[in-house]
């Protein structure tokens, strides 16, 4: 195999890989050895057929074999001879006019990781803002938990349903007189303004008393999901069996009995531990946008321009898919358009980053384990049909780019605590309001969001899928990268093929 350099700029290399003749052809022979014990032919005892007779019946079938197989592994010998780290699978492309008995010519081109100095990790320096979990805040816990569980009593037969009462009621829907699929319902249980119903439906019940009887006309949204009943008008004729009225939830350990706990001193400790949990999170979100921010204004090296292409591809779906929710869809993607250099800004800041907690990773021994890999998976498959849970797992361990797609985040989180430990860390004591309008600071602020965005012009798509944008998700580089691994980045750019990773569960209707 011959190996010349045609181009070598910034971070591209080009190649140009010549595999003689002789050697696809050596190849060929062997595969015609392995399988002519087993090639059946009339006149002939099996395990006798001639090889010029096998290469005849098999020939073009393994001759476009042995190019897959030669390419493949030629292109893994170039970048172990060449030293090439590769960014992202490299683009091969069979020179025009090639047949057989001739000389291979590839064209490999490859985008390198850049080399990164090993960041020094003195003086990092974090500020922890941290939030005492109070008894007043557990006792709000408890008392949103007790609204959820709301009871109602039989009120008296002369009260008028008001807003707020629930109603116990027999209802057949017709539409010009016939009845239609759906439209009935004995004992409903409905809550006036609670919204259960279409519009105009619980409106029209205000008033009503036990043992009412009352026909309602409403009519269905133009987007009810029946169309036989989209925008049409219905009559309802209802027969109100009981109005009931709200009765208050009393908190002791009756009440959480009826939770499935013990008493109510478990209750209280088990929000206690949920609202520790979530100020931690937060805590955490915080901590780790100031590491960032400062690994990120310490460190400027060249990032491949496939990897940041494919991260704001990645970044630009998300946005159009939350644009497509807003209230007003192209006034929402009319905002985003206007600032897409800034969300490329963002997906440089991402693969740099990615790349910067990478290194620091490999250099400190920073690893994920096969334990720890095979619960990622595990967890994963649950996504998936039961039928189609192996399949998925058979998938990723045999594809290097969805191992490391599905590693990633963890690995993040990883070297990030290995950072933490690493930093002169200081607390201070802040209430839960001052921590998130301190997250909210430095989403806005220009290390983590380019200048130009105005706060209080923001498009509701472009807050969701903005936030975390500077944060990436690391994973390890292999030392010696073969041409089938895309080196490490922030939020993997290549997901699971359709043809071979099997489609998740759909998500159950609302």
């Amino acid at each position: 195999m011959q190996i010349k350099e045609t181009v070598n700029e910034g971070l591209q290399r080009t190649f140009e890989v010549t595999i003689p003749a002789a050697a696809i052809e050596a190849r060929i022979d062997g595969e015609v050895k392995k399988i002519a014990p087993q090639v059946r032919m009339p006149g002939f005892r099996p395990g006798k057929v001639p090889a010029n007779l096998v290469r005849k019946m098999h020939g073009e079938q393994m001759h476009a074999q042995a190019v897959n197989d030669v390419i493949r592994e030629s292109v893994d010998q170039l970048m172990v001879e060449q030293k090439i780290r590769p960014a992202m699978q490299p683009s091969v492309s069979l020179g025009e006019g090639y047949e057989q008995g001739k000389d291979m010519v590839l064209t490999v081109e490859v985008e390198v990781l850049p080399e990164i100095e090993a960041p020094s990790l003195d003086g990092l320096a974090l500020e922890k803002l941290t939030v005492p979990v109070s008894d007043e805040a557990v006792d709000e816990a408890v008392l949103r938990i007790a609204g959820q569980q709301k009871s109602y009593k039989d009120a008296p037969k002369t009260r008028k349903a008001a807003s707020g009462d629930q109603l116990i009621i027999d209802f057949t829907g017709s539409i010009d007189g016939v009845e239609f699929d759906g439209g009935k319902a004995e004992d409903a249980a409905l809550v006036i303004g609670s919204g259960q119903f279409i519009p105009g439906f619980e409106e029209q019940l205000e008033g009503v008393k036990t043992g009412d009887e009352k026909t309602i006309t409403v009519t269905f949204p133009e987007d009810y999901p029946a169309e036989n009943l989209a925008g049409k008008d219905a009559q309802f004729a209802i027969v109100v069996k009981q109005v009931k009225v709200e009765t208050e939830t009393k908190v002791d350990d009756e009440f959480a009995k009826n939770l499935g706990l013990e008493g109510i001193d478990q209750l209280r400790g088990l929000l206690r531990g949920q609202l520790e949990q979530e100020t931690a999170g937060l805590t955490r979100t915080q901590m780790k946008r100031q590491l960032l921010d400062q690994l990120a204004a310490g460190h400027d090296f060249p990032v491949p321009p496939k990897m940041v292409e494919a991260e704001f591809d990645q970044i630009w779906a998300q946005l159009e898919q939350e644009a497509a929710r807003d209230e007003d869809p192209a006034k929402a993607m009319k905002e985003i358009e206007a600032e897409r250099d800034d969300y490329r800004a963002i997906a440089e800041r991402r693969v740099r980053l990615g790349l910067l907690l990478s290194e620091i990773g490999q250099a400190n021994g920073v690893e994920v384990s096969a334990q720890e890999m095979n619960m990622l998976l595990q967890q994963a498959a649950q996504q998936y049909r039961p039928e189609d849970r192996q399949r998925f797992v058979d998938y990723v361990r045999q594809e290097p780019m969805a191992a490391a797609q599905l590693r990633a985040p963890l690995y993040e989180d990883k070297v990030v605590d290995f950072l933490f430990d690493k930093a002169e860390v200081t607390e201070r004591e802040v209430t839960r309001e001052e921590l998130e309008a301190a997250i909210e600071a430095e989403e806005s602020a220009p290390a983590a969001k380019p200048a130009k965005k105005a706060a209080a012009k923001k498009a509701p798509a472009k807050k969701a899928a903005a936030k975390e944008e500077a944060e990436p998700k690391a994973e390890a580089k292999p030392k010696k990268a073969p041409a089938k691994k895309a080196a490490p980045k922030a939020d993997a750019e290549e997901k699971p093929a359709a043809k071979k990773a099997p489609a998740k569960k759909a998500a159950a209707k609302k």
